[in-house]
């Protein structure tokens, strides 16, 4: 009989809401939030509420998706994406590997000299705690316009025939996660693979005519563990052990 070996969500995904910064940006859109890439995560969007889009720079160029309510889209790793608030967008957003982008794996397009290292880089990103929430906005809102000046830079670069800027961010990035490998490796055999590895186990049982893991059926169920976190791109209602 094969014993259940993985029990968390569908597919070792997270999920969390988001509901999209207002604030206008640095280049008078209405509201946005801060441009990003994961290194080893794809991410998908699912949107519930509002108008906007998602624009994605990539080696191959950049692109705007447009988001309403009922739009899925999604991207791989590498791609840097930035969220386009044209009025009251909410996403549910998916992650791949147990909710990795917002566990680590993301490096914000900030200028080279804040990506030289973990320490800099951690430094130039973190949102302070036990403080107003006004200094956190102030914060959240001058670290994502600093990294929407790089992306607009990185942008202009790209479509104008130079990939350099673009391949230099991705080797510092690639550079700054590499002390965390280890660490998100054991997320991934605990979660993606071992999701994997568990409905391999029940195909091969079900072959041989064993049906003992559907005794093992159960239930499970949670709701928000925070509401209103400042996230890259907005607020962010998170949830435990997806």
């Amino acid at each position: 009989m094969v014993t259940t070996a993985y029990g968390g969500f569908p597919g070792a995904v997270g999920v969390s809401r988001l509901t999209v910064y207002d604030w206008p940006t640095v280049e008078g859109l209405p509201g946005g939030g801060t441009p990003h890439l994961h290194l080893t995560c794809t991410e998908g969007y699912v949107v519930t509420a509002g108008r906007g889009a998602v624009q994605t720079l990539t080696t191959s160029g950049f692109e705007e998706t447009p988001l309403e309510p009922g739009t899925v889209a999604w991207f791989t790793p590498g791609t840097i994406h930035r969220l386009v608030n044209d009025g009251g967008l909410e996403i549910t957003v998916v992650m791949q590997n147990s909710g990795l982008p917002e566990a680590g794996d993301a490096v914000l397009t900030l200028p080279q000299d804040r990506l030289a290292d973990p320490g800099t880089y951690a430094d130039a990103v973190r949102i302070p705690a036990g403080v107003p929430e006004a200094e956190q906005v102030q914060v959240a809102r001058a670290r994502r316009d600093l990294a929407t000046r790089r992306f607009l830079e990185l942008r202009d670069a790209t479509e104008n025939g130079d990939p350099e800027p673009l391949a230099e961010f991705q080797r510092a990035a690639a550079q700054l996660v590499r002390p965390r490998l280890e660490e998100w490796e054991q997320r991934w055999r605990d979660g993606a693979r071992a999701a994997a590895e568990t409905t391999r186990a029940q195909l091969d049982a079900l072959r041989a005519g064993d049906d003992g893991h559907l005794a093992e059926a159960r239930v499970s169920a949670t709701g928000p563990a925070a509401r209103g976190r400042f996230g890259m791109c907005g607020r962010l209602a998170v949830y435990p052990g997806i």
